[in-house]
């Protein structure tokens, strides 16, 4: 997943959780979460491997 597309998840998250006129979808949440953690956990797995 590039930067953008990590931004623009964590963006979609924001909206969906936080602004009013947007009707809330759980099942996307959950979905764009688990992406979001599965970079970040390969993240924290490159910088483990690297001390």
């Amino acid at each position: 997943m590039t930067e953008t597309d990590y931004a623009r998840k964590l963006d979609e998250v924001e909206r969906l959780l936080n602004d009013p006129d947007v009707r809330m979808e759980p099942a996307r949440v959950w979905t764009l979460l688990a992406e979001i953690a599965q970079r970040e956990a390969a993240v924290a797995g490159a910088v483990r491997a690297g001390e």
